[in-house]
């Protein structure tokens, strides 16, 4: 099949066209830097012509409440007006776990905006809810800083490696169109303090970490149910020990 990748030379698009191609696929990894923009539409007409399935991994360059949802509305809306005009016979998105469940994040509201916009566009979908990704934990304890000790919530996290991620979309790419979403997430769940901890030792990292119930997940309160799967979930294979050993 030809499979064109939104967002193709990030983390994920990357790992994903790997697979695919190794699948036998004719993948083409679509980004800015290759004169392809879903945001203004520059070349998207050319990118789809003959392909089969799209798979949009793309990511807002700012994370400000106004931009990305203008990012993730502009560039769904002329993605999918794009497929329409090609013929393309399945769009594979990548979401998040739980947006639903944390209202006062921006980003997440963003994203429900996208997979509104995917699920009335015409085109038969799969949504791929991941929960975060491993490669991001240094991300998110510097984000949490407070007077030079990094708060987080002792609320349930279960991280997933972004091999595994990978290999969930190009699965869910090389299937039929679901119409409708799965969890995925990473094999461990445990508080998202006891996470950061662990990972800040894992790295020789001496700050921190207190476990604040009160403390915010860009923008929003995190409970026991905010960021995992609450129902069936298809798990991943890297626990963190094993992800930390592997890392590049």
């Amino acid at each position: 099949m030809r499979i064109v990748i939104i967002g193709g030379s990030g983390l994920i698009g990357t790992k994903v066209a790997e697979r695919l191609r190794s699948q036998g696929h004719d993948v083409l990894q679509a980004s800015p830097s290759t004169g392809i923009n879903s945001v203004t539409g520059e070349g998207l007409a050319e990118a789809l012509a003959g392909a089969e399935v799209v798979v949009d991994v793309s990511n807002s360059p700012s994370f400000e409440t106004n931009a990305v949802l203008a990012f993730f509305e502009r560039s769904t809306t002329n993605l999918l007006e794009a497929e329409r005009d090609a013929g393309v016979r399945h769009h594979v998105a990548l979401s998040i776990v739980g947006i639903e469940r944390s209202p006062d994040n921006g980003y997440f509201r963003a994203k429900l905006v996208q997979e509104g916009l995917i699920k009335n566009g015409g085109i038969p979908y799969t949504i791929v809810r991941s929960t975060q990704f491993l490669e991001f934990l240094g991300g998110i304890a510097d984000s949490s800083v407070v007077d030079g000790t990094i708060r987080v919530s002792p609320g349930a996290f279960q991280p997933i490696a972004a091999d595994d991620v990978a290999n969930f979309v190009a699965e869910a790419a090389s299937a039929r169109p679901l119409k409708g979403s799965f969890d995925i997430a990473g094999p461990q769940k445990k508080p998202m303090s006891d996470i950061l901890s662990h990972y800040l030792a894992a790295v020789g990292d001496a700050r921190k970490v207190v476990a604040d119930p009160t403390a915010k997940y860009f923008g929003g309160v995190v409970d026991d149910e905010s960021l995992v799967p609450l129902g069936p979930a298809k798990l991943g294979q890297l626990d963190f020990d094993t992800w930390f050993a592997k890392r590049g």
